[in-house]
């Protein structure tokens, strides 16, 4: 293994989540680190996932997929 060509290794990093603020000490070549999400507030990991189809398209394909049409698309020339 060459020497002096791998990165100082930080074994208790700070890491806090931005959006519930937790912090976490593990090992990482980073000595702080900032994750916008993490396990604690993921809505995945909580139980808390909401689907959100505000637009209606899951009922836009399904009427087009009875209808049997298909959404015309134009190619570029």
């Amino acid at each position: 293994m060459k020497k002096d060509i791998h990165p100082k290794y930080f074994a208790k990093a700070n890491t806090v989540c931005a959006a519930c603020g937790a912090k976490y000490d593990f090992g990482s070549t980073k000595e702080e680190i900032h994750v916008e999400i993490c396990a604690n507030c993921h809505p995945i990991y909580t139980g808390n996932e909401k689907v959100l189809d505000t637009a209606g398209r899951v009922e836009k394909f399904r009427a087009r997929k009875e209808a049997g049409t298909k959404k015309s698309v134009k190619k570029a020339k």
